[in-house]
């Protein structure tokens, strides 16, 4: 059996170098693989390295299993899938072999060349290079078109970035299948053209530089760099701490005397970075639970430095051309955990953002003020999108892509989105538009929390729910068909945009699919779930699943009419096929009722368990009297009664309960 993806086929993947990152990697691959018993084979020189990459990959595995995140079996089944070997042969027949050795151009080119020689035509030979140009780590390979970088980030089996690089004569198939691919795997990739360190490298290291020159300049100590980069950045951890962590002193050190001589002059090891690395130390960082505390005057001086060495060093990388800002403003937050450059700068304001690099260029010779930056400012914000759009048989396909939050709403993703779909509307070449969501876990996770969490009126409240409500509104009344196809679970507004489009497929077998969880968290639906639910799939079964949130799957989705199939293969080609179905009038699509419900009963007595009762009653007062309604009228109470959750206790407690403990931890709700 293999594993089948964007016409991508793997029985068989063997990863070379099993130093640092390559057991991550194998790792990686033995989780995703499981089911699909694909051989993975891990090859190096050393017998030591081999045996301590096993003791390493499985060390994790065990843990894994201790914490319930896999099943006894499937541990042993990770365990089994790889083998480790010194021999080179043993990787004949592989479909798809990532090199992970030493950053070194001579090994690279060595490696490939044993790997050619041993591998069939169609092995896609890929390098795990943290900086090398795919040109020149492939110069001595006959067929280039099936080469290309894919650079992981620390740490490989966790970090979901991977940057995808491509050298002139790489396939463009090849790289559009190999994008799907990782995101079939559970990644997210990044398209980057070719330029030493890519995109994020120069980035990272360049604030590992700031932060080293800092010291060096006696503007504070290691500690106290680490903790204020670690606060004006939003960093997991600072700087030096991820220096020591990742092993990146060397790399890093050569890295940026490569970067000064091929990218730009500023890039510069410093000499105590050399030093360190030579001398093979780590730097002097806070030792686990200290307290470094940073005098305000000297905190803000270096807050500015990072500020403005961060914008300057994303903005200069959209000046190299080699890939989009909206993309790596999400691949610096995920990757790097750490705020997103060109969102930042937009809530910052530009006009401070772009203060705060010129006087960081300025002062910092070989680093001129980046042009993307000063048109962006000129422009009043870095224009992103949170949505990416491609067309397929004159359909419109709109996936939303915010991976860190599984894809959930925010005001800013529901105005591109009614942007976009009237966009197509207009377009006379598009018969309609598919939606979906980026990734294999969720189509939209639902409403974003954090937003929700800064209302305090009901009018707030209640302007919020018409403002969505209004996007989908529009699209249920557009012209032309709008096909959702649910690549995960759609939770809170999430299902409610699916109930909105004029026809759901989903992909097949999900155990949990749909759900309206708002009485979790204290309030109730405000994007139309309390009327169009019970319209769709009726209004007994609807308050059941709206006033207990619990989940529905897939199979039951499509019993009671939520959702009109399953789907086991590619879900994006089959909406397409639908939508264009639909365009043409072979299959009819009814709406959405509109009129009232003829009520001959009052809501049932069921068991809420811990769930609140006030937000329960208020709740069963917008689906029965909604249902009375028309749907008009029926969506405005909705608006209105979700504004009146903001006045109640239960409201406050939910959302706190979720900011702090997670979705999982019930809240003591007090019913008031």
């Amino acid at each position: 059996m293999s594993y089948q993806s964007h016409n991508i086929s793997v029985a068989k993947l063997a990863v070379v170098g099993a130093g640092q990152i390559g057991p991550d990697i194998a790792l990686h691959f033995s989780k995703v693989f499981v089911n699909h018993a694909v051989d993975l084979v891990l090859v190096d020189i050393s017998a030591d390295a081999l045996a301590k990459a096993k003791a390493k990959i499985e060390k994790k595995i065990n843990k894994g299993a201790e914490t319930g995140a896999f099943k006894p079996e499937i541990a042993q089944a990770m365990k089994g899938s790889i083998t480790y070997t010194l021999n080179y042969a043993d990787i004949a027949g592989a479909d798809i072999v990532l090199e992970a050795a030493t950053e070194d151009e001579k090994i690279k080119d060595a490696i490939f060349q044993q790997v050619e020689s041993v591998c069939g035509e169609q092995c896609l030979f890929f390098s795990n290079s943290s900086h090398m140009q795919p040109e020149v780590i492939f110069k001595n390979i006959r067929n280039q078109s099936r080469c290309l970088v894919t650079h992981y980030f620390f740490p490989a089996e966790r970090n979901p970035v991977v940057e995808i690089v491509p050298s002139g004569q790489t396939d463009k198939v090849l790289v559009a299948n190999l994008l799907g691919f990782y995101e079939s795997i559970g990644k997210v990739p990044l398209e980057v053209k070719s330029s030493y360190g890519y995109a994020i490298d120069p980035i990272f290291e360049g604030l590992c530089q700031t932060a080293i020159m800092a010291a060096e300049r006696g503007l504070g100590s290691v500690k106290e760099i680490d903790k204020v980069a670690t606060q004006a950045l939003g960093l997991g951890v600072g700087p030096f701490t991820a220096l020591n962590l990742t092993g990146g002193n060397p790399i890093t050190d050569h890295g940026l005397d490569v970067l000064h001589e091929l990218v730009l002059p500023w890039f510069k090891s410093p000499k105590s970075l050399h030093q360190v690395t030579v001398e093979k130390q780590a730097w002097p960082t806070a030792a686990r639970g200290e307290k470094v505390e940073v005098a305000d005057e000297k905190a803000a001086i270096l807050s500015d430095e990072f500020l403005g060495a961060y914008f300057a060093l994303a903005s200069f990388i959209i000046d190299l051309g080699i890939c989009d800002a909206s993309s790596l403003d999400m691949a610096c937050e995920i990757a790097l955990v750490v705020k997103p450059p060109f969102s930042t700068m937009n809530t910052l304001g530009m006009d401070k953002a772009l203060a705060l690099a010129r006087k960081f260029c300025d002062s910092h010779d070989g680093f001129p003020l980046p042009k993307s930056l000063q048109q962006a400012a000129a422009a009043g914000r870095w224009q992103l999108s949170r949505i990416t759009r491609k067309e397929i048989d004159g359909v419109a396909v709109l996936t939303i892509r915010r991976p860190k939050v599984l894809n959930a709403l925010d005001s800013d993703v529901m105005a591109e989105l009614q942007a976009q779909l009237d966009d197509i509307e207009a377009n006379d070449s598009l018969v309609g538009s598919v939606l979906t969501g980026f990734g294999v876990k969720a189509f939209v996770s639902g409403a974003d929390v954090n937003e929700l969490a800064t209302y305090k009126t009901p009018q707030q409240g209640f302007d919020s729910s018409q403002s969505f409500q209004a996007v989908l509104n529009h699209i249920e009344r557009l012209q032309k068909p709008v096909v959702c196809a649910m690549n995960g679970f759609a939770f809170g507004g999430g299902n409610e945009l699916a109930m909105a489009c004029t026809l759901r497929v989903c992909k097949k077998g999900l155990r949990v699919l749909a759900s309206q969880p708002e009485v979790n968290l204290g309030f109730i639906p405000g994007a139309g779930g309390t009327q169009r639910l019970p319209r769709l799939v009726g209004l007994d079964r609807a308050q059941e699943i709206l006033r207990t949130a619990r989940p529905v799957s897939s199979s039951e989705a499509v019993e009671i009419d939520l959702v009109h199939k399953e789907v086991a293969g590619d879900l994006v080609a089959e909406a397409v096929a639908l939508t264009r179905q639909i365009s043409t009038g072979e299959i009819q699509v009814q709406p959405i009722r509109s009129t009232p419900f003829k009520l001959g009963e009052t809501a049932p007595r069921i068991d809420i368990r811990h769930l609140s009762k006030k937000i329960d009653e208020i709740l069963v007062r917008a689906i029965y009297d909604g249902a009375a309604m028309n749907l008009a009228e029926g969506l405005e109470l909705e608006s209105r009664l979700f504004g009146e959750c903001i006045e109640t206790e239960d409201m406050k407690i939910g959302i706190d309960n979720f900011m702090k403990n997670g979705p999982r931890a019930k809240a003591e709700f007090v019913h008031k």
